[in-house]
C-alpha cells in the first residue's frame, strides 16, 4: 500500500485508541440487545466522528479518502456496527455536499457541523435494490411544492438521521433521467420511520424503512436539480464503497488476530494447533487476502485523492474483493477456534454475521462483477 504520511499515521494511531480503550467495551452487548447506544454515540460525538469531512469554517475536520478509509478500517476492527454508522453518514454528507447550493450549505452546515447532526442516504427500495433506475417513490409538481409518496427499505441510521438525502424519480420511465434528489428533515409531515429491522449482523446499526406519504417538499428542498440525482448517487457509491471496502478490511484483520492469537496457545497432541499444516495454511491465506485488500484499498483512496480516472471501477473491484476477504476470513476464523468460535464467548461469530453485510451493502458484489465486466469490454 502508499506509504501513509505522519498526519495519516496520527489519525490511524488516535482511532485504534478509542477504539479499543472506550468503543470494544461497549460492542459485545450492543450487538446482543440490537440496539445503538447512547453511550456510544456520545464518544462518537465527543471524538469528532460526524464532523470527517465537514468544512472546517464550520467546525469541522477535512480529511482525504485515505485518512477516512483510516478511519472507518479501524472502527471495523472492533465493530462493524460502528464502522457502518460512521460511514453511511459519510455517504449523505458526501451528497449534501456535492449538490447543495449555497443558501442550503448555509442552513444545514452551522447544524452538521455541531456534530451530532447526522445527514441520511435514502435509495434502496424494496423492488428496485441492485435496479436503482426502477425505483417507484415518486415526486410530483404540485403548485409550488412536490408531492411525494413511495418507500424506502433497509436504509441506514434511519431513526437517528436528521436530514436525509432521498432520491425519487419524476417519471419512472425516464429511469436515470428522472432520478431528483431532495433534503428531508425528519420532522417532515408524510415522513414516516418504520421498525428497526432484526437483523444477522450490524445488529446495533439501525436499519429501518421510511415510508412517504403525500409528504410535500418546496422547491428549495431539491438538491441539485430534477433528473440530475443519480450524478451524486454515483459520485458517493465511488466513495462510499471504498469505505465499506476499509470496514470490511477492518472486520477481517480483527477475526484474523483472533484466530492466530488462539492458534499459537490452544494445545492439541502436544503442541499448538497454529503448528499444524492444516491450520497456519488458513492463517497464512488469512493473510494474504488481508494484506491484499489493504494495499488495493489504499491505492484506490490514494488514486481518488489524486484525483484519477476511471474511480469507479477501481472502487467495485476493491469493495467486492475486500468483503469477500471479510467473508472468507471470519467464516476460517470461526473454524479455527472450533466449537469455541461458533460461541458468543469470542468475538468471531459476530465478526463473521457483521462480514456477510459488506457483501450487499453499497451495491452486492454481484452487481460489482457486473460493473467491472461491463468495464472490462469497454477496455479490451
Amino acid at each position: 500500500m502508499p506509504e501513509l504520511s505522519e498526519a495519516h499515521r496520527i489519525v490511524r494511531d488516535s482511532m485504534r485508541r478509542l477504539g479499543r480503550e472506550r468503543l470494544a467495551p461497549l460492542a459485545v452487548e450492543a450487538d446482543r440487545t440490537g440496539s445503538y447506544s447512547e453511550a456510544i454515540h456520545r464518544l462518537l460525538v465527543e471524538n469528532g466522528l460526524f464532523l470527517i469531512n465537514v468544512p472546517a469554517e464550520y467546525g469541522g475536520t477535512p480529511m482525504d479518502l485515505t485518512a477516512t478509509c483510516l478511519v472507518i478500517e479501524e472502527m471495523g476492527r472492533v465493530d462493524g456496527t460502528i464502522a457502518n454508522t460512521v460511514a453511511h453518514h459519510q455517504a449523505g454528507l458526501c451528497c449534501f455536499l456535492v449538490g447543495a447550493d449555497e443558501e442550503q450549505r448555509a442552513r444545514y452546515l452551522p447544524l452538521i457541523g455541531r456534530g451530532d447532526y447526522l445527514v441520511g442516504f435514502a435509495l434502496t427500495e424494496t423492488g428496485s435494490g441492485s435496479d436503482a433506475f426502477a425505483m417507484r417513490t415518486r415526486a410530483v409538481l404540485d403548485g409550488d411544492r412536490y408531492a411525494v409518496n413511495g418507500s424506502k427499505c433497509f436504509i441506514s441510521n434511519s431513526g437517528l438521521t436528521d436530514v436525509y438525502v432521498l432520491f425519487t424519480t419524476v417519471d419512472p420511465a425516464l429511469r436515470r433521467r428522472g432520478v431528483t434528489a431532495f433534503l428531508v428533515e425528519k420532522d417532515t409531515p408524510g415522513l414516516i420511520v418504520g421498525k428497526a429491522e432484526d437483523k444477522m449482523g450490524l445488529r446495533a446499526s439501525p436499519t429501518r424503512q421510511l415510508v412517504f406519504e403525500d409528504m410535500r417538499l418546496p422547491r428549495t428542498a431539491l438538491l441539485g436539480r430534477p433528473g440530475e440525482g443519480w450524478e451524486l448517487v454515483f459520485h458517493s457509491l465511488t466513495r462510499t464503497r471504498i469505505l465499506v471496502a476499509a470496514m470490511a478490511l477492518g472486520i477481517a484483520q480483527a477475526a484474523m488476530e483472533v484466530a492466530v492469537g488462539y492458534a499459537g496457545t490452544r494445545e492439541q497432541f502436544g503442541r499448538p494447533i497454529g503448528e499444524f499444516q492444516g491450520v497456519s495454511f488458513m492463517l497464512a491465506d488469512m493473510a494474504v487476502q488481508v494484506e491484499c485488500a489493504r494495499a488495493m484499498i489504499y491505492q484506490v483512496a490514494s488514486q481518488v485523492d489524486r484525483g484519477e480516472e476511471q474511480q469507479a471501477y477501481h472502487a467495485s473491484i476493491a469493495k467486492c474483493f475486500a468483503s469477500d476477504t471479510a467473508m472468507k476470513v471470519t467464516t476460517d476464523a470461526v473454524q479455527v477456534l472450533g466449537g469455541y468460535g461458533y460461541t458468543t464467548e469470542y468475538p468471531v461469530e459476530r465478526m463473521m454475521r457483521d462480514a456477510k453485510a459488506t457483501q450487499i451493502i453499497e451495491g452486492t458484489n454481484q452487481i460489482q462483477r457486473v460493473q467491472i465486466s461491463r468495464e472490462l469490454l469497454k477496455r479490451f
